[in-house]
């Protein structure tokens, strides 16, 4: 990367929350965050319905975006690119959606395909990982990427993606379709991990899934999971980005937050109270997908998509 060219603003427009990170990338893949900001965006809700992004989820995103460019142009971002991705993808407007951004705001867009967001996803996931897991990152590894309406796995070697898929396995989505009282009902939480392990199993090949010997787990479920497990307030990225999270204490901490009502979960240690409606079905997922792959353990990553995108600007994957 040329080091005149400054530093890079990425935007994940997702189905549940839009991101904006601001990246100065030095010397390969070492990294400095020099921004960043979260924003409610629920772009996925009434998806399935409508097949189209409704008009308020729009005008929430504009809200978030607004204060994004503020937050770019105060970082010194030369470029900011907005990544648009399932939600985007799947909806008859997404493409409106995306030129409008661009229009408002000045932004570069991109609609991501899967194998697009498969692969900055991967190698975000991938590119930075301790030196003591150089060995482990030349084993067949699975990045898992819980968002709103579906669940992204990509499989590969090193920084190097190979198989990848976009399940329909999201946490508002889910949470729509199941979850209909507050705490869930027993039945809505069996009913909504029937649903999940019926579409893994349809969507993971066997075959892939027996290569696999590690996981990474990206964005808001497996961050916040991390964060729950260390009772950390406030929130601390450091704290957990490469954070080891045992499949018993997903399991124990997801018994423990569907006992919880909504308004409950929102004062939990740890937890952002915007992901309190949606955490329980991210928890359910997250276990079902370690199960699938038969590990009993996965890494969490705070780079993602983001880092990933950042670093393709930059010329560095």
């Amino acid at each position: 990367m040329n080091q005149e060219a400054g530093p890079i603003g990425v935007i994940d427009i997702g189905s549940n929350s839009a991101r904006i990170v601001v990246y100065r990338l030095e010397g390969g893949v070492s990294t400095q965050i020099l921004a960043s900001s979260r924003g409610a965006l629920r772009l996925v809700r009434e998806l399935d319905a409508t097949h189209r992004l409704s008009r308020e989820a729009q005008e929430r995103a504009w809200e978030a975006l607004q204060d994004f460019r503020a937050i770019a142009l105060g970082a010194g971002a030369s470029r900011t690119i907005a990544l648009g991705t399932s939600a985007v993808r799947d909806a008859e407007n997404g493409k409106a959606f995306m030129a409008e951004i661009q229009k408002r705001f000045g932004f570069e867009v991109r609609v991501l395909s899967g194998e697009e967001e498969a692969r900055l996803t991967f190698l975000g996931a991938t590119a930075d990982q301790p030196d003591e897991e150089r060995g482990l990152a030349r084993q067949p590894t699975v990045v898992i990427d819980i968002g709103g309406g579906s669940t992204e796995f990509v499989i590969g070697r090193g920084r190097v993606a190979g198989f990848h898929t976009s399940l329909p396995v999201g946490v508002v989505r889910l949470s729509e379709r199941h979850i209909h009282s507050d705490p869930p009902a027993p039945q809505e939480l069996d009913r909504l991990a029937q649903d999940v392990r019926a579409s893994f199993k349809q969507g993971l090949p066997a075959d892939e899934r027996a290569t696999v010997r590690r996981a990474i787990a990206v964005a808001g479920t497996a961050t916040s999971a991390a964060a729950i497990d260390q009772r950390l307030e406030p929130y601390n990225p450091a704290r957990v980005h490469g954070y080891v999270l045992a499949l018993a204490a997903v399991d124990a901490m997801l018994a423990r937050v569907a006992a919880m009502s909504e308004a409950e979960r929102r004062s939990l240690a740890g937890l952002d109270p915007d992901r309190a409606p949606t955490i329980v079905a991210g928890l359910i997922i997250l276990a079902e997908a370690l199960r699938a792959f038969e590990l009993d353990a996965v890494t969490v990553s705070e780079h993602d998509i983001l880092y990933g995108g950042a670093l393709r600007l930059a010329g560095l994957g």
